[in-house]
């Protein structure tokens, strides 16, 4: 069983007996991984603690990695650049835990993917720094597309309605899966914008539940897989 070396984001905890937690990680070495932390719940001092294992953490993991599908171990740990509002602002906090379902749900390769570790590290990184998040979910779930392989193609942009399953532009309005109107209009700003010019956007609480659920749909469309996450419900509460 190798030991590896590796950064790792946090995806999930899971309590597991009276004391041990399993732990999913999206690692820059390997791809998704789930480790058995033993008796972390009653540690008192020193070793692994809980603090480590919040959602979207970013740590640093020395840990054996089998190559059975079996749930593997942490020898040592340590978090990089600990987030300095994500756990301590109500928004940003309903925000993670539901970006860190939908990156749970929808990642499962055991593989290195260098390029969509990148994009998670410096977009959690970016909601800690800044303080006009509102729209960030938005434009994280439109950008993890690009990553998963169905960012919206825009080159018909100007038509007249928006193919949630296939994926492009249409006049065909009439089918169930076109998004048309008010709800095409929102989804269509998304595409224009990144995280560092995301106050240009402008929705009222009504748009922007209505543009959530279209990419939920779009996901749910492209992803058989995909579920309502089940913090959706609090993060909707937060922005009503």
């Amino acid at each position: 069983m190798p030991i590896i070396t590796t950064n790792a984001i946090v995806l999930s905890s899971l309590k597991f007996g009276d004391s041990s937690l399993i732990v999913k990680c999206f690692t820059q070495q390997d791809g998704v991984k789930s480790y058995l932390v033993r008796s972390i719940l009653k540690a008192k001092k020193g070793g692994l603690k809980v603090a480590y294992f919040q959602p979207l953490t970013q740590v640093k993991l020395v840990a054996n990695h089998n190559t059975k599908n079996t749930l593997n171990t942490i020898k040592e740990i340590q978090v990089l650049q600990p987030y300095q509002t994500i756990y301590q602002d109500i928004v940003k906090q309903s925000i993670t835990f539901f970006l860190s379902e939908v990156v749970s749900n929808v990642i499962q390769e055991e593989e290195a993917n260098d390029a969509l570790y990148e994009f998670l590290e410096t977009s959690f990184r970016w909601l800690d720094s800044h303080e006009k998040i509102a729209n960030f979910h938005l434009i994280f779930l439109v950008k993890l597309t690009s990553f998963l392989g169905f960012y919206p193609d825009t080159s018909e942009a100007d038509k007249k309605g928006f193919h949630l399953l296939e994926g492009f532009f249409t006049d065909k309005t009439y089918d169930k899966n076109v998004i048309s109107g008010n709800a095409l209009f929102h989804f269509k700003k998304l595409l224009n914008v990144n995280f560092e010019n995301s106050d240009q956007l402008s929705f009222s609480k009504f748009e922007r539940q209505q543009v959530l659920q279209v990419l939920i749909s779009y996901y749910k469309l492209h992803i058989d897989s995909f579920r309502n996450p089940k913090s959706l419900d609090v993060l909707e509460a937060v922005f009503r």
